[in-house]
């Protein structure tokens, strides 16, 4: 049996196409087996909503009267970057307000303007013969400006690590919260179900490829930030750590807040809970044996952050299924575990994608080039990742 996306395509057009969920699909493996799923399913639906602190937002406010060139802006308080067009912005999510007991950043500068919210704006130019305006202060929001696009230079990791804290005081991390002496362990990826987990080899998907982004349309751009497809892998191809990552486009003005919140990590800083979903074709068996891959299947390392180094130490590969039992065993002692990433929403996304193609709403698109599989990791110490673990 071999599909094509062209074939799948018109079923769905048609509203003809079988739909399932990855989680669904695992489920109807066990029962009915490889083959026999190969045969009547056509897309397979996947999702996750986490934070995602490399989001962004590009922002075209249109000109005033008189015209200014933005040297210097504000977006409730969160400094935005305007060195690119006279009044094009760049905001990340990661960017913290300027008032420092504040706990918001550009993650909720874009959510709230993503939910239609009024959000301040102040800035400064430069002041030239054609923009002689120097100062201009207003609210706006995604009704009066011109483009306002999400872009996420890094996100959908393929795998992640666990946190550990094998110290003696709290630490505060991108993960969270992190209790000494072994407290806690806290993942940041919803295990089997991820998206890259179920096209390790990067097969299905490309440059090109339309996805579901913050609940609206988004397309992958290429390959992400400190994408590492060269990490050590199991024998089902997934790899046992950080891989693979996309960086991902989408106008933002159609997306849905539900799917775009800002959150800020307690004396960390902020960032973006974002929803990411990705449709599969089924085009062959071997597209529903990747996709058959089981919580016991899939691994991550748990790495101690009470070494304040890059390379730090290891406690070894522990399962996803280990990990969503609520406890691993570390040196002999039991260590509750939690995830940052939301698994409940991470099947709610893969739902809401399967309705759209099953509607006919969505279709697959055809890459227009593969995301490259031999970048290296490189850093300016010449440390490899993989090395570590």
């Amino acid at each position: 049996m071999e599909r094509s996306i062209a074939a799948i395509n018109r079923k769905i057009k048609k509203k003809q196409a079988q739909v399932c969920t990855v989680a669904e699909l695992k489920e109807r493996v066990k029962t009915d087996g490889i083959s026999a799923v190969a045969q009547t399913v056509d897309v397979v639906t996947t999702g996750t909503f986490e934070p995602m602190e490399s989001s962004s937002a590009v922002l075209n406010l249109g000109h005033t009267d008189p015209p200014m060139r933005i040297r210097q802006c504000w977006l409730d308080g969160v400094l935005a970057y305007a060195g690119l067009g006279a009044v094009d912005l760049y905001i990340g999510a990661a960017q913290p307000a300027e008032d420092p007991d504040s706990e918001r950043g550009g993650g909720h500068v874009i959510a709230d303007l993503v939910a239609g919210k009024g959000v301040q704006l102040r800035a400064l130019g430069q002041s030239t013969d054609c923009y002689p305006r120097a100062s201009f202060d207003n609210v706006i929001s995604r009704d009066t400006i011109n483009q306002f696009y999400l872009f996420n230079p890094r996100g959908l990791y393929q795998n992640f690590i666990v946190g550990v804290n094998g110290g003696d005081r709290p630490l505060y991390t991108y993960l969270g919260p992190l209790y000494p002496h072994l407290g806690n362990a806290v993942y940041c990826n919803p295990g089997a179900i991820a998206p890259l987990f179920n096209d390790p080899e990067l097969k299905l998907i490309g440059i090109g490829s339309r996805i579901f982004l913050g609940g609206g349309i988004g397309y992958i751009t290429g390959e992400g930030t400190q994408h590492f497809p060269l990490q050590k892998r199991l024998a089902n191809g997934t790899p046992i750590g950080p891989g693979a990552t996309l960086a991902m486009v989408g106008d933002a003005k159609t997306m849905n807040p539900k799917w775009v919140r800002g959150c800020y990590l307690r004396h960390y800083g902020p960032s973006l809970m974002l929803g990411v979903g990705l449709a599969f074709p089924v085009l062959n068996e071997a597209t529903v044996e990747r996709c058959a891959i089981s919580d016991g299947e899939v691994v991550a390392p748990v790495i101690d952050f009470a070494i304040p180094r890059r390379v730090r130490p290891t406690f070894g590969l522990v399962s996803y299924a280990q990990l969503k039992s609520g406890r691993i065993t570390l040196e002999g002692k039991p260590v509750r575990t939690a995830p940052l990433s939301s698994i409940y929403f991470a099947n709610q996304i893969a739902l809401e994608l399967k309705q759209w193609v099953a509607e006919g709403q969505f279709t697959l698109t055809e890459p227009v080039a593969p995301i490259p599989l031999d970048r290296p990791f490189l850093s300016q110490d010449g440390w490899d990742p993989a090395m570590n673990l």
